[in-house]
Order: structure tokens, then C-alpha cells, then sequence
């Protein structure tokens, strides 16, 4: 986790709340799989990405030879993946942002609602209920994240 976010020059504490909030579904690679065959545009791994996400993410990383179906069988995959997905939706953020909203915010919600909300609420739209209960759970996972990549 600490790798991961390290590289990619994010939070460790962002990148693991995220995935407490992304762990609401079970992570079995089976049951992954076979919902998948039902909901082609399922969400995949421990990281709940989505195949456009991973493959836009993927591009001249060093592991722009994966592909999206490994990521229920390799957490490390997905972790990294994540990391470099927030990464990017860093970069997308305006220089200047309005609100009230923090980065760590803003970068959650872009996760979560794709980066074009993630600019419109870093602009100063109002997060919608769906947008607004990520991030509630986005608070209430934060000191259990910290706790969690803290330095042995």
C-alpha cells in the first residue's frame, strides 16, 4: 500500500480509505467473475475499477501489459492501479479550486463519480446524496486507514 501510493505520489492514508470505502461488495475472484458475465460493466478487484479506468491508468506504467481481468486475482495489481488512478485525477484537478472540499476529497469523489464531477465539484458544484454518502464513509474510514499504513 505504502509502495504503491509512494510511487504514484499520493496519500497512503487516501489510497486506504478508498479501499475501505470500495470494500462494500465481497472480493472473491469467482463470484467477481460471474457477476461480471451479468453486469458486463462491472467493477473489478479490491479497488472496484472499472475496465475504461484501469486501461486509460495503465498506459506507460509498468503494468501497461496487465490486463483488467487480473485484477480480481491480484490485489497488488489493483492497489497499484488505484494509486496510479488517483495520480491522474490529481492532475486533472484545477489549479484553483472553490468550496469546501479538500484534495483528498476532491481525488475520493473523482474515484468514485469519474473526474469530470470530480472538476465540477472542485469548482464549487455540491456533491449530489450518492457522491455526498462516499464521502461520509470516506470520514468515517479515515483513522482506521491511518492506522492501517502506519510504519511497523
Amino acid at each position: 500500500m505504502r509502495r504503491s501510493a509512494g510511487r504514484a505520489g499520493i496519500k497512503p492514508q487516501l489510497l486506504m480509505a478508498i479501499l475501505y470505502n470500495e470494500s462494500y461488495k465481497p472480493h472473491d475472484p469467482e463470484l467477481e467473475r460471474s457477476w461480471q458475465r451479468i453486469k458486463p460493466d462491472a467493477a473489478f478487484g479490491i479497488a472496484n475499477m472499472h475496465r475504461a479506468a484501469f486501461n486509460e491508468t495503465k498506459r506507460g506504467r509498468s503494468f501497461a501489459g496487465r490486463s483488467w481481468e487480473e485484477l480480481p486475482d491480484n490485489p497488488e495489481l489493483a492497489v497499484e492501479a488505484a494509486a496510479w488512478h488517483l495520480h491522474d485525477l490529481a492532475a486533472r484537478l484545477p489549479r484553483r479550486t472553490r468550496g469546501t472540499l479538500s484534495k483528498d476529497e476532491l481525488l475520493a469523489l473523482g474515484y468514485n463519480t469519474g473526474s469530470g464531477n470530480m472538476r465540477a465539484f472542485a469548482t464549487g458544484a455540491k456533491p449530489g446524496a450518492q457522491a455526498q454518502s462516499y464521502l461520509d464513509r470516506l470520514h468515517q474510514n479515515w483513522a482506521k486507514a491511518a492506522n492501517a499504513v502506519q510504519v511497523p
